[in-house]
């Protein structure tokens, strides 16, 4: 190694910024796009961003779809963050493509049990205000022709979108890039180390320790590395974050030219009872996906493959004469009530402030997203800043990341320790 590069390596393991986001994918950039904005200097800590679960997700923006039974409390969260979509995905379009598109999704069953099932879900979903109308087949098959004629059902739901995930981590990678920082760092803003445990100083968290032996001192310290998080070294005394792989098989294929466009809205099916979903992308590809599994194998499934490609042709004849280019499999992190625990840490047990009724200073929790990182990004980001700025919105309480830890006085309601990194937010 030359002496340029690793003088340029010390430098940039011994960093100070107003915010360390710990963890590089969607979730964790946005949030560090939004700090950004409200005029922060941000470090985001990862060693590899963007290629955990982000990189598998197929980026589907479903509040509507993504509703399921007894995960009712999640709705209002999931509306919320798909409101806040467009605006988000605008401050990211100065010279790169998110991937961001308001084409509706179908909702398909391959046998009358499938049909009978959406329709249960369906009412569920009209009980809560949500736009699900049915659709004929022929009048499904006129807006995606390559549709079986076999399909026992069709649901147009217009208020569910997409965004390409990999896309989207490039356009805030460079939109951090283009906002320039006195941080050196790579890009102006990374620091691709792995995070070992937090730093402490007075009672408050200060930042993140690397791997490497190096140091990011921040005012303010997002953990957003989801399964990762829990793993952490100096975490708050008594706090528990519960978190489960859930690892999702996702295929992507290129379209040939003769079956372009293959579909132009995304399909979510059931095929006997089996969730599937088929996402068309601009560049002539399409994402199937997903399976979901505990069974602790990180490696794509040949049984998911087969059962994706299987069930998504019962749905869409034409996929069997796609191009497979990609088998990914990656794990999600789950918690027990597949809710993100989201949120400042109440102050409990050596080393943390001690008064009833106060949160742990200067670290904030973002992480136990499952299904749902991508869709809630807008928000989780918002929320984070609002929490830098010294408020808190009570909507989103029941995310609080100490729900779990029996042990933390948790009272609903704690009064915010001013960050040191408050600021008026101003427009990016």
């Amino acid at each position: 190694m030359n002496p340029e590069t690793s003088g340029a390596k010390r430098a940039a393991t011994c960093l100070e910024a107003d915010v360390a986001v710990i963890g590089g994918g969607v979730v964790g950039h946005g949030i560090a796009w939004e700090a950004r904005r409200s005029g922060r200097s941000v470090v985001l800590i990862d060693e590899a961003p963007g290629s955990g679960a982000s990189w598998a997700a197929a980026g589907m923006l479903a509040p509507v779809s993504e509703l399921h039974y007894q995960e009712e409390g999640l709705l209002e969260l999931m509306l919320e963050s798909s409101a806040r979509w467009p605006e988000f995905a605008a401050t990211l379009t100065a010279g790169e493509d998110t991937g961001y598109r308001t084409t509706p999704t179908l909702a398909v069953g391959a046998d009358p049990a499938d049909r009978r099932a959406l329709l249960d879900l369906r009412d569920v979903q009209r009980t809560h205000g949500l736009g699900v109308e049915p659709l004929t087949i022929r009048e499904a098959r006129s807006r995606e022709p390559l549709l079986s004629p076999g399909i026992s059902c069709a649901l147009d739901i217009p208020a569910d979108h997409q965004v390409d995930p990999r896309r989207l981590i490039r356009a805030i990678a460079a939109g951090l890039a283009r906002h320039g920082q006195e941080i050196a760092a790579a890009d102006g803003y990374a620091v691709r180390e792995h995070a070992a445990g937090l730093l402490w100083d007075g009672g408050r968290v200060c930042g993140a320790r690397l791997a490497g032996g190096g140091t990011v001192r921040a005012a303010e310290t997002v953990v957003a590395n989801g399964l990762a998080a829990a793993q952490l070294q100096n975490l708050p005394a008594g706090l528990q974050l519960p978190l489960r792989p859930v690892y999702g098989d996702i295929l992507r294929l290129r379209v040939p030219a003769h079956l372009q466009p293959l579909l132009t809205a995304t399909v979510r099916g059931m095929v006997r009872g089996v969730p599937v979903y088929i996402v068309p992308r601009q560049d002539g590809t399409v994402v199937v996906g997903a399976t979901q599994r505990e069974d602790g194998v990180p490696g794509t499934s040949a049984g998911g493959v087969y059962q994706l490609l299987r069930d998504a042709q019962v749905l869409l004849p034409a996929v069997a004469e796609l191009e497979l280019l990609e088998a990914t499999a990656r794990a999600r992190p789950g918690t027990p009530d597949n809710a993100p625990l989201l949120g400042r840490v109440p102050a409990s047990g050596p080393g943390a402030v001690q008064d009833r009724g106060t949160d742990v200073a200067g670290l904030i929790i973002a992480t136990g997203f499952f299904r749902h990182g991508v869709l809630l990004t807008p928000a989780a980001a918002v929320i984070c800043r609002q929490l830098m700025d010294g408020t808190r919105d009570p909507r989103w309480s029941a995310f609080r990341p100490g729900r779990f830890s029996p042990g933390l006085q948790d009272t609903g309601e704690p009064a915010l320790l001013e960050s040191a990194a408050g600021r008026s937010p101003t427009p990016g």
